[in-house]
């Protein structure tokens, strides 16, 4: 049976209508939602600092610093996991998107920064692509390219005495061969859900029977008990950390788990439990030593 003209105009509103509907709806959940969540990072000051390292080649980071504290004596460089390449916007004082924003070293910094202690988002280099390879970051050269991102941060701020390597997951190769490039850069370093299990998918063999006694500096492992990534187990810190007689900081716990297994929001990225590791690592970071061996 042929459809009217008039029919044709009343289905025509109806359907109109109910797409103004949806619209309010999603208008009201988006309103709703952007008046609960608080800014997570609103302790922070931060600025976007680059430098030249080669032809057009630049590096950059982000400085975070508590706001109201104007010299901070401590430097934590925070070297993000997979892919390790962050591509940060700052605008207004604030890093306002990144591409690893989820990642555990940068979502929770706000715990780590304080009137003592200033953080560095440390990228890869801008010609890096979308990963930045293992390869590179073991190398002398990825350590000289942060090096001269750390100088400019030191001529902003001269207050600061130390500097502090903070790796997690892949940002653990970083952490761990620069201080074996130039071990007096660098008062510590901490590894963080480090890479354990280099020849697992024949992804990261640098890694592999890797010597953390290469270097003098103070070094710590901070693993969660059930770690469930194939990369980073807990078994694997642990033999690290009994082989090489350095101190390893057991994580129990945590909540809100998702995700696959290698990924930010697992006990790998310690969800739930990321103002508890930040605080123990401002702590190491203060005093040079763990003052206890789990957090649970």
């Amino acid at each position: 049976m042929p459809v009217s003209s008039n029919q044709q105009f009343v289905f025509f509103i109806r359907r109109l209508a109910q797409s103004f509907a949806f619209l309010g709806l999603l208008f009201q959940l988006g309103t709703s939602h952007a008046q609960n969540v608080q800014p997570l990072n609103s302790n922070l000051t931060e600025e976007l600092v680059s430098v030249n390292i080669a032809g057009t080649k630049n590096q950059a980071g982000v400085l975070s610093m508590k706001t109201g504290a104007a010299q901070p004596t401590k430097l934590a460089v925070l070297l993000p996991g997979y892919p390790s390449v962050v591509r940060p916007v700052v605008e207004n004082g604030a890093m306002v998107r990144s591409l690893l924003a989820g990642n555990f070293l940068i979502r929770a910094r706000r715990y780590l920064v304080d009137d003592v202690i200033a953080s560095l988002i440390v990228d890869c280099h801008s010609d890096s692509g979308e990963q930045c390879s293992s390869l590179y970051q073991s190398s002398k050269q990825r350590q000289e390219d942060v090096d001269k991102l750390i100088a400019e941060v030191k001529r902003r701020l001269p207050s600061i005495s130390e500097v502090w390597l903070i790796g997690t997951s892949m940002g653990t190769i970083s952490s761990s061969f620069m201080p074996s490039h130039d071990a007096r850069a660098y008062a510590g370093a901490i590894h963080t859900a480090s890479i354990t299990e280099p020849y697992a998918r024949g992804s990261y063999r640098e890694l592999g029977d890797f010597n953390y006694k290469k270097s003098p500096i103070p070094q710590f492992f901070i693993h969660h008990s059930a770690d469930p990534c194939a990369l980073t187990t807990y078994s694997g810190a642990k033999k690290n950390a009994e082989k090489k007689n350095l101190p390893l900081i057991t994580v129990n716990g945590g909540s809100g788990f998702q995700g696959p297994a290698c990924q930010a929001f697992t006990e790998h990225g310690f969800r739930g439990k990321e103002k508890e590791v930040m605080e123990m690592m401002a702590n190491i970071v203060k005093n040079g030593k763990a003052q206890q061996l789990d957090i649970n």
